[in-house]
């Protein structure tokens, strides 16, 4: 059984991938879900009432159950999908499914989503001369990623066994919006093809 929760809050900048995959999650497993919203530009999450209350690591996304607070994007969505068909119920496709959770973190945010933030939100011309030095860097790693993953796609509808899991839902985010970082979707026509079954699916609600 997914997580039958009275009380879910998703306390979230509505532009951040990561929180958009918590906020999928809930949404195809038919999951009510209040949204509280932060403005990290403005550095919501960096003030006391947040530190103290919700997060004192200062970050977003945290899903709150009830009275306590989950931080961590990837915790949060195996929270809710625990037990559900977006879980594989085969014991290597449940840890093939985790190690895809890894690589999205690893290897596709930390260049893809960084890129995004830095050119759509920041802007070239206020990045440090540290993160202008990183861009191609940045790039290169956010281009192997994506075809690490077209290659994966080639053969097959998705990440991980023959259905949707939080593999696709952790990679879906800042896959679809990576062209605001200077990614170009139409050079990973696999990928392309799995973006439209994701948005294709039962439930899927778009980001904001």
């Amino acid at each position: 059984m997914t997580a039958q929760l009275d009380s879910l809050t998703l306390h979230e900048d509505p532009r951040s991938g990561n929180c958009y995959k918590i906020r999928l999650t809930a949404a195809l497993l038919g999951l009510p879900l209040r949204r509280q919203q932060y403005d990290i530009m403005k550095g919501d999450t960096r003030r006391p009432e947040f530190l103290q209350n919700v997060n004192a690591d200062g970050r977003i996304p945290v899903l709150q159950i009830g009275d306590r607070f989950l931080p961590e994007s990837n915790a949060a969505c195996w929270y809710l999908a625990e037990g559900s068909p977006l879980v594989p119920a085969e014991r290597f496709d449940r840890a093939d499914m985790l190690r895809w959770m890894f690589f999205e973190q690893y290897n596709h945010e930390p260049n893809v989503a960084t890129l995004r933030f830095w050119l759509l939100f920041v802007g070239e011309a206020n990045l440090s001369r540290f993160q202008r030095d990183q861009i191609m860097a940045k790039r290169a790693g956010g281009e192997a990623a994506l075809s690490m993953m077209n290659d994966h796609l080639s053969s097959r509808a998705w990440f991980v066994g023959n259905q949707p899991s939080l593999a696709d839902i952790a990679l879906y985010p800042y896959t679809h919006v990576c062209e605001a970082g200077g990614f170009r979707l139409r050079d990973y026509p696999a990928v392309c093809a799995w973006l439209n079954r994701v948005s294709g699916l039962k439930g899927y609600v778009p980001m904001d």
